[in-house]
């Protein structure tokens, strides 16, 4: 009976997702139009690594977002304003995979060669910082100080971020708080901003632009923290990267941080994969198991599923309409997405 409600709730939130992006479906291939448009260039090799990365896909979240923020105020997220900002916010988080993907030595993203395994550091480093200044330069077009002051901070902080995960890779006893100001900064601030953006165009006041805000300030935690389990429990095809790859990187999640505040004996165990660089005298299964026993795990997800819901309440204050109800599907959505 568990197993059967269980797998009603999936379905359910399978078909709401669905009809999230069925919602603004329009509108994303709008967004995917523009993405080709903004990356080309008579350089041969941008113009190549742009497409490229276009043809990989992703889930375009920070788009849809965007587009569906603007849509809940009341503003027209299918205007070329809307559309060319929602793939701003694409480019932004194009640039960070490809520049991430140099620092952590990643040889596939989303089941494809990465760019700097493809076509080396050097090239990858100038191609994400061509994407940095090519959504700069596209969002100038909008004329909003606004805008820009809300690009250029969260860039900021998306760069802080990585940097302080640096000071802290391969570190075994780093704090919660450690941990949520590098995801807060890596993922939470660019949803924020999304959101935020999004209200703006949309003519929304204040107090509205603040909701949305902290709506996608929460959901981008609750992103990243799903993020990391999945690192976990998901596997290679689903997840487009190789699974357990963040400790194999030095990388140090919640999960992880649970874990050894419960089991200390096995930071041993944990430090000798991150030295190793691979799980052949610790299995990833091993770290599974005690991750699941401990309740690590288990103390992970609720944490999760905490910032879902705060991203939920943070929308109390909206007006109802189908893309209000969208943006308040998401939360969920992303709590049990499997990859």
């Amino acid at each position: 009976m568990q197993a059967t409600s269980q797998t009603a709730i999936l379905e359910e939130v399978q078909l709401t997702a669905k009809l999230i992006f069925d919602l603004i479906s329009p509108e994303l291939m709008l967004v995917e139009e523009e993405f080709e448009r903004q990356a080309r260039s008579n350089i041969q090799v941008i113009a190549y690594i742009g497409d490229h990365l276009r043809r990989s896909g992703g889930k375009r979240v920070r788009p849809a977002l965007t587009i569906l923020s603007n849509y809940a105020v009341g503003g027209d997220g299918a205007n070329y304003s809307s559309i060319r900002m929602a793939t701003v916010m694409e480019f932004l988080h194009t640039a960070t995979l490809v520049h991430d993907d140099v620092i952590d030595k990643a040889d596939t993203r989303r089941n494809r060669p990465s760019i700097n395994s493809e076509f080396g550091n050097q090239t990858a480093v100038l191609m994400g910082d061509w994407l940095y200044m090519s959504a700069f330069e596209t969002s100038h077009a909008e004329r909003s100080l606004p805008i820009l002051d809300i690009l250029t901070a969260v860039t900021r902080r998306m760069t802080e971020g990585e940097l302080l995960q640096l000071t802290l890779l391969g570190r075994t006893d780093i704090s919660e708080e450690q941990y949520f100001e590098v995801i807060a900064r890596k993922t939470a601030y660019l949803f924020s901003a999304c959101c935020e953006i999004g209200a703006l165009l949309g003519g929304a006041d204040a107090r509205t632009q603040n909701l949305l805000r902290d709506y996608g300030m929460n959901l981008g935690i609750a992103f990243q923290l799903v993020d990391d389990l999945l690192d976990f429990t998901g596997n290679e095809e689903a997840l487009g990267k190789p699974a357990g790859a963040d400790l194999l990187e030095g990388k140090i999640s919640l999960p992880l941080i649970f874990l050894l505040q419960r089991e200390p004996q096995r930071r041993a165990d944990v430090q000798r994969v991150i030295a190793e660089g691979n799980y052949q005298a610790v299995s990833r299964g091993s770290l599974l198991n005690s991750l699941e026993s401990s309740g690590a795990l288990g103390l992970a997800q609720a944490r999760a599923i905490e910032y879902a819901a705060a991203a939920g309440k943070a929308l109390d204050g909206l007006q109802d309409s189908p893309y209000a109800q969208a943006l308040s599907a998401i939360p969920a959505y992303i709590i049990e997405r499997d990859r």
